[in-house]
């Protein structure tokens, strides 16, 4: 399986980040431990993720949300959405983001 997951910055409720991986748990602890330079030096939890079969259908996916703001957007949504249920965000303001691997 391959996955497409989305993470929060644990102190900065606006700050997101996309990724894929083939192991979403290990890829979790890189992030988390300082071994990945796009999320260094920051706490992350993750909110969101996709499961696919095939390694192409997760990084079209990946590119998908970087590069289309109308499809991230939507997808924000629906995650905003489900963390003010739970009163895990912030005000919404189309957050942050930060890209790469």
């Amino acid at each position: 399986m391959f996955y497409v997951y989305v993470l929060q910055d644990c102190e900065k409720l606006d700050r997101f980040y996309i990724g894929y991986s083939s192991d979403l748990k290990r890829r979790f602890e890189e992030h988390n431990s300082g071994n990945s330079h796009s999320t260094r030096g920051r706490r992350w939890r993750l909110v969101y993720y996709e499961a696919y079969l095939l390694k192409e259908a997760a990084i079209k996916r990946e590119r998908v949300l970087k590069g289309d703001g109308r499809t991230r957007r939507h997808l924000m949504d629906r995650i905003h959405a489900m963390l003010s249920e739970q009163g895990a965000i912030e005000p919404f303001n189309g957050g942050e983001w930060q890209t790469g691997e």
